[in-house]
């Protein structure tokens, strides 16, 4: 296990609040256009499980809000997130935090305040950390160039 650059509480916080704001804004309201309701319902359920699920996947572990801070989720070894791993991250993660009453997320902000690898309860459910590293560039050479 190599934890390197890992971030620390504020920056995952900054990135969860820009979440909130710049994503989930939007997904709120295309809920109440799709559903005629402004309580929490199906849609803006289905869409935020999707969008913890499958955008860091295909965006080198980036959320919005992740990336606009600079951070981004990566396995314990480095390697890119998973399906399989996000899964355990956000709806494991996610169950855990609901049946303790939010004790876990209590406990989650201690661990990444007092930790020295910054990982929270969900990181150590899905083998996952935060970095402040980017993803590794691929050497493939220049873009749109024929031989």
């Amino acid at each position: 296990m190599a934890v390197k650059n890992p971030a620390g509480f504020w920056k995952r916080f900054a990135a969860s609040l820009l979440d909130g704001v710049v994503v989930g804004g939007p997904i709120t309201f295309l809920g109440y256009l799709v559903t005629d309701t402004a309580d929490a319902n199906w849609f803006t359920s289905l869409a935020n499980v999707l969008y913890a699920l499958v955008v860091p996947v295909v965006w080198h572990g980036y959320t919005v809000g992740k990336r606009i801070v600079g951070i981004r989720i990566v396995r314990l070894n480095g390697a890119p997130v998973g399906i399989g791993t996000m899964f355990l991250r956000s709806v494991v993660g996610g169950l855990v935090y609901f049946v303790t009453l939010g004790a876990g997320l209590i406990v989650s902000a201690i661990l990444v305040a007092a930790r020295e690898d910054k990982r929270s309860l969900h990181d150590l459910i899905a083998g996952t950390y935060v970095t402040t590293d980017p993803p590794a560039v691929q050497a493939a050479g220049p873009v749109g160039i024929s031989s």
